[in-house]
């Protein structure tokens, strides 16, 4: 039969539940030791798009992961040059505007300062710079930075950060351009660069769990009978809100530490009904960008021709003078 699960089809399906289990597995064991070792209280983690996306950070719809976690939209600027010859390093300069007066609250509630971070895509071929090859006057704008390639076979997929937002509102990123003339699946054309820049946390995190970066709405309707404080295991205040609906049951929503209630006991509220505030004070921003591979011998070819074409209208204008002259000389005779 057409639809029967052949042996072959049976093993694919298997490999891809295990692949899809290790990778769930992965991720939150990832978090939760992460959290426990290195704790940070503000931080952005472009990394962790490694985690949901093993591959790409880019969809095929164009948006970068980056999105899925960090819900605001903010502005995110890139710089790079309109064309570059082969083997020569340039700079792309990612900017993450965003004002540095502003803190957010941190995962214990705290209010701290904005992280930032960025991924930038270059066309296949590109990547970062040597050390050896970086100009001592780059150098001195890139700082002590640390790329890290998204995977280890994909050198032109690059991020970058936490780092702190107030010194690295930009970002420089030393960019080797690959040569045709010695790797054969690279040509001379135009090629289109991506970058994601995010600053502050997540409003989810890679679990799919809310952050307390986040609003926090009401799961029914019906009026606010309680509002309690608890503690969790690792001694957080949580808020527990206790709705109690038309039918006389009793709905509870569990606020993190960290957003503030703007509801009180005895208030009525709908399904939907905000009851914090919004902490979030970040967001995520992506900008595509084109660069030209540009062939010298192009170059100079075209500039020759430029030089042909002046040349000629010289000639041009000399000739009238000539022709202007001789016919004035007739008009005299």
């Amino acid at each position: 039969m057409r639809n029967a699960l052949t042996p072959a089809r049976l093993t694919r399906t298997a490999k891809v539940m295990v692949n899809t289990l290790l990778i769930a597995i992965a991720t939150v064991t990832f978090f939760f030791t992460s959290d426990i070792t290195r704790p940070q209280t503000a931080a952005a983690y472009p990394f962790w798009a490694q985690e949901t996306a093993p591959e790409t950070p880019r969809e095929p719809t164009g948006r970068i992961v980056c999105a899925n976690c960090h819900l605001a939209a903010k502005n995110t600027e890139i710089e790079v040059p309109q064309s570059v010859l082969p083997d020569t390093v340039f700079k792309a300069v990612v900017k993450i505007p965003y004002d540095t007066s502003v803190q957010q609250v941190g995962a214990d509630g705290s209010k701290v300062g904005l992280n930032v971070g960025a991924v930038l895509m270059l066309p296949q071929g590109f990547k970062i710079a040597p050390e050896d090859r970086i100009p001592e006057e780059m150098k001195a704008e890139v700082g002590d930075m640390t790329f890290t390639p998204y995977t280890d076979d994909k050198e032109n997929v690059v991020i970058v950060g936490p780092l702190p937002g107030e010194e690295y509102q930009e970002i420089v990123f030393p960019v080797l351009s690959p040569n045709p003339a010695t790797d054969k699946n690279i040509h001379f054309g135009k090629y289109a660069v991506h970058v994601g820049g995010n600053r502050g946390r997540g409003q989810v995190y890679p679990t799919g769990e809310k952050s307390n970066n986040n609003l926090f709405n009401a799961s029914a309707t019906g009026t606010i009978s309680k509002i309690a404080q608890t503690e969790d295991e690792d001694g957080n205040v949580k808020n527990v809100i206790s709705i109690t609906t038309a039918a006389g049951d009793v709905v509870t929503d569990t606020i993190p530490v960290g957003p503030e209630l703007i509801v009180a006991e005895g208030q009525a509220v709908n399904t939907g009904d905000a009851l914090t505030n919004n902490p979030n004070v970040g967001g995520f921003g992506q900008k595509d960008a084109e660069i030209v591979l540009q062939d010298s011998s192009r170059v100079a070819w075209l500039v020759a021709f430029i030089c042909l074409v002046m040349l000629a209208q010289v000639m041009l204008v000399l000739k009238k003078k000539q022709v202007e002259k001789v016919q004035a000389a007739e008009m005299n005779f």
